[in-house]
């Protein structure tokens, strides 16, 4: 299983970016996938995560309303937008296949994004 993901970068307070990760090595579509951000320090975050089907999507509570995670089975891609974004934001993001409920087995490299004030 191989988890890649990309579209991070330098932005400013209150911009966007749209996260892409997309996999291989694995029947995409039997999985949920998440999102987690790392910040050098600390422990890892859950950020947001969907089911197979896309049908359902779960948010922490510190990115609710501004991030939108989505899905393409078709593609073996996830996605996460990000609007509004703060300087708190600042972190590694990694995409995550869900093994079973809120548990993941494969990580991929992560991309770095950064918020300026």
């Amino acid at each position: 299983v191989q988890l890649q993901a990309s579209g991070g970068g330098l932005v400013q307070a209150g911009g966007s970016l749209r996260l892409s990760c997309v996999a291989s090595g694995l029947t995409f579509d039997d999985y949920g996938m998440g999102w987690f951000r790392r910040v050098p320090g600390k422990e890892r975050e859950f950020v947001s995560a969907v089911t197979w089907s896309g049908s359902s999507t779960y948010y922490a509570d510190s990115v609710k309303g501004r991030f939108a995670i989505s899905r393409d089975n078709a593609k073996n891609m996830v996605y996460l937008q990000m609007n509004s974004l703060k300087p708190e934001d600042t972190a590694r993001y990694y995409c995550a296949r869900e093994l079973a409920a809120a548990e993941y087995d494969y990580w991929g490299q992560g991309t770095r994004v950064t918020v300026s004030s």
